[in-house]
C-alpha cells in the first residue's frame, strides 16, 4: 500500500473553534473560586471556636476554674458519734429441734383416730387406737400359765422341805433330796418365763394405746381408721413436729469466726433476728445456742445454730430465712451518712464542707456499715460537714451553699442532686429534694456522664 500523501488533493482546513469555549472556562474558575473561599471561610470559623477562651464550665473546671462559679446548693451532714453494730446477714434453714414419726409397735387394725391434722399436742396426749382384744386373750392365757407354774413350784417346794428333813433323818437317800431341789429350780424357771410372757402381754395393750411422745404440732395424717398397720409400714400414721423453741441454722464464713468465738468464750449471749426470703420482715428474735465443730472445707463456712421461742409460729421448719448476727456492737464510734461516700480515683472519699463554704476532697478509710451509717476509722472528726446530696457537679474547691441542719436543701435547675458513686445514682441524704425540673430524667440524672474529682 502507498503511503505517500497525495499532495495534490486540496488541504482540509480546520474547523474555526467555538465562541462558548472562553465562557465556559471562566465560570468554571469562578466556582473554583467560590468553593476555595467557602472553604477558607469555614476553617477560619473553625479556628476561632477551637482557640477560643472556653467559658468555665463544672465538667471542666478545676480548682482554679471553680471558684468562677456560682455556689452549688448541696445537702450536708454533720459527722457526729454513735453505735455502729457489727452484723453478719446469712441464709438459713428453720430446723426443728425434735421430729418424731409415729409408727404402731404392734400389727393390728386402727379402730380409732383421736387427732386432728394441724394439731398442737402435749407429750402423753392420746393420738389412736390399735384393736386391743387380740392382745387381751394373750394376756389372760399367760397369766393362765403363769398361775399353773406357781403351783407346781409351790407343791415342789413343799416336798424339797419334807425331803430335807427325811434326809437329815438319814430316811431317804441324799441323791432324791437333791433331785428334788433341781425339781425347784426348774419351776421357778418357769414361773419366771411366765412373768415374761404377762409383761410382754400388757406391754403390747399400752401400744395399742397410742400417745404423742412430744410437745409439737401434728402434720398430715398417714392413715385412716379401719386400716390394718403394722410395724413394717415406713411412712407411720403422723409426724409430730416440735415448733417452740425452734432453731435455725445457717452458716458464715470462716474469717468472722475467730470474732465469734472471742464473744462465746467472753460469756457474750449474741443476738440473732430470723427476717423473711426478701430480707423485709423480722419474724422472730433469739439467740446463738451453740456452733459446729469444724469447718466446710468445700464452702470455707461453718455452721451455727441459734434458738428462738417462736411464740407467734412464724418460724416452720425447712423455712428459708435471712439470719442477722450481731456480733458486736461499736460504742462511740466517729460515723458518716451512707449517701456521703464517694468512690472513685482516690478511693473511698467525702466532700467536706471549709470554714469559707467550699468544699475539699478528704479520703477516708471505713469500717461497717449499720443502716443508713458507716465507721469512719480515720479521716473525719466530729463536727464536720459534709455533702450528702448534689455531689455529681462538685469538685474540689468548688463553693457551696448548704442548708442550716434540719432544712432541706434547694437545687436549682439543671442540679442532678443524686450522689454521683463510681457512676451510679447515689442516695439522697435530706428528705424533701426538690421536684424534678422539665427535661430532667424521673432518676435525677441529666444523661452526663459523672466524672471523677481531681484529688
Amino acid at each position: 500500500m502507498d503511503n505517500r500523501v497525495d499532495r495534490t488533493a486540496p488541504a482540509v482546513e480546520p474547523a474555526p473553534l467555538s465562541r462558548d469555549v472562553p465562557a465556559t472556562r471562566h465560570s468554571r474558575w469562578r466556582g473554583r473560586l467560590i468553593l476555595a473561599v467557602l472553604i477558607a471561610a469555614g476553617l477560619g470559623a473553625g479556628w476561632y471556636w477551637w482557640t477560643r477562651p472556653a467559658a468555665p464550665t463544672a465538667g471542666r473546671s478545676g480548682a482554679g476554674r471553680s471558684s468562677q462559679l456560682p455556689p452549688q446548693p448541696v445537702g450536708a451532714a454533720t459527722i457526729d458519734k454513735g453505735d455502729i453494730r457489727i452484723v453478719l446477714n446469712e441464709l438459713g434453714t428453720v430446723t426443728s429441734l425434735d421430729t418424731v414419726t409415729v409408727q404402731t409397735q404392734i400389727n393390728g387394725q386402727l379402730t380409732e383416730v383421736a387427732f386432728q391434722e394441724g394439731q398442737l399436742v402435749k407429750k402423753g396426749d392420746f393420738l389412736a387406737q390399735i384393736d386391743p382384744r387380740p392382745y387381751q386373750v394373750a394376756l389372760e392365757q399367760a397369766q393362765g400359765q403363769l398361775a399353773h407354774d406357781q403351783g407346781l413350784l409351790q407343791q415342789a417346794q413343799t416336798d424339797l422341805k419334807r425331803y430335807q428333813t427325811l434326809g437329815r433323818q438319814d430316811s431317804i437317800a441324799q441323791q432324791q433330796v437333791d433331785d428334788q431341789r433341781f425339781l425347784v429350780a426348774q419351776y421357778t424357771g418357769s414361773v419366771q418365763t411366765d412373768q415374761g410372757a404377762v409383761d410382754s402381754a400388757k406391754l403390747n395393750l399400752v401400744y395399742c394405746h397410742i400417745v404423742s411422745p412430744i410437745d409439737g404440732q401434728i402434720g398430715l395424717r398417714q392413715v385412716d381408721p379401719g386400716n390394718y398397720v403394722q410395724t413394717s409400714t415406713a411412712s407411720g400414721l403422723v409426724v409430730i413436729t416440735q415448733m417452740q423453741p425452734i432453731s435455725v441454722v445457717f452458716a458464715v464464713p470462716e474469717d468472722n469466726l475467730p470474732d465469734i468465738v472471742q464473744r462465746v468464750r467472753a460469756g457474750a449471749t449474741l443476738s440473732v433476728e430470723a427476717y423473711d426470703r426478701a430480707n423485709v420482715r423480722r419474724l422472730a428474735t433469739g439467740q446463738l445456742a451453740t456452733l459446729d465443730n469444724q469447718i466446710d472445707t468445700t464452702t470455707g463456712t461453718i455452721k451455727l445454730r441459734a434458738l428462738f421461742a417462736n411464740p407467734d409460729g412464724l418460724l416452720y421448719p425447712n423455712q428459708f430465712v435471712n439470719a442477722r448476727l450481731l456480733v458486736d456492737t461499736l460504742h462511740d464510734t466517729v460515723r458518716v451518712p451512707v449517701p456521703a461516700v464517694q468512690r472513685g480515683e482516690p478511693g473511698t472519699y467525702v466532700y467536706v464542707i471549709t470554714s469559707d463554704n467550699t468544699v475539699s476532697v478528704r479520703p477516708v478509710k471505713l469500717g461497717p456499715t449499720d443502716g443508713g451509717y458507716m465507721a469512719v476509722l480515720s479521716g473525719l472528726q466530729p463536727g464536720e460537714r459534709v455533702v450528702t446530696d448534689g455531689t455529681d457537679r462538685l469538685r474540689d474547691g468548688a463553693a457551696v451553699t448548704a442548708p442550716a441542719p434540719g432544712e432541706a436543701p434547694v437545687l436549682r435547675r439543671g442540679q442532678s442532686g443524686q450522689s454521683g458513686q463510681s457512676g451510679q445514682p447515689g442516695q439522697s441524704g435530706q428528705p424533701g429534694q426538690a421536684p424534678a425540673e422539665p427535661g430532667q430524667r424521673p432518676d435525677g440524672q441529666h444523661g452526663q456522664r459523672h466524672q471523677q474529682p481531681a484529688p
